[in-house]
């Protein structure tokens, strides 16, 4: 099985409106939320604040997964502060868009050594990871 080969677990559907002020919602109606371009004001999130919430979310079940794998359950308190820079090439909007990441995980209790086992392991479980590895400039840090 090729990595884009396997059975489809969840799809999400959504559809967005506008431009620099937006609104974007799912298909379930479980998301409704407005958007603003990132530094243009307005009152909405932006594509790189739900980046940051969908990668260190879907990080944080990828690290639950590896924990069972390896035999203990995560904390509860367990957490991954996410940043995501959009940053450009020449230092204003001329040149070619690109993103950086930094994700700092917090496993109260847990020995660095097994920490670090799980954080490996959910490298090569979390979709988000793997669509991005090669692709832009990640962190990964325990704290």
């Amino acid at each position: 099985m090729t990595a884009h080969e396997g059975k489809v677990l969840y799809t999400a559907a959504t559809r967005t409106v506008g431009v620099l002020q937006a609104q974007a919602s799912s298909d379930d109606g479980r998301l409704d939320i407005r958007l603003s371009a990132p530094g243009a004001g307005g009152s909405g999130t932006n594509p790189e604040q739900l980046l940051a919430v969908g990668w260190s979310s879907c990080f944080i079940l990828a690290m639950n997964l590896a924990a069972g794998r390896l035999g203990t359950p995560l904390p509860a308190d367990t957490a991954v502060d996410a940043e995501v820079d959009l940053c450009n090439s020449s230092g204003d909007y001329n040149g070619t868009f690109f993103i950086k990441a930094r994700l700092s995980v917090t496993l109260p209790g847990v020995d660095p050594e097994l920490a670090w086992k799980i954080l490996d392991a959910a490298h090569d479980i979390c979709p988000y990871h793997q669509a991005t590895r090669g692709n832009i400039d990640v962190e990964v840090s325990l704290v």
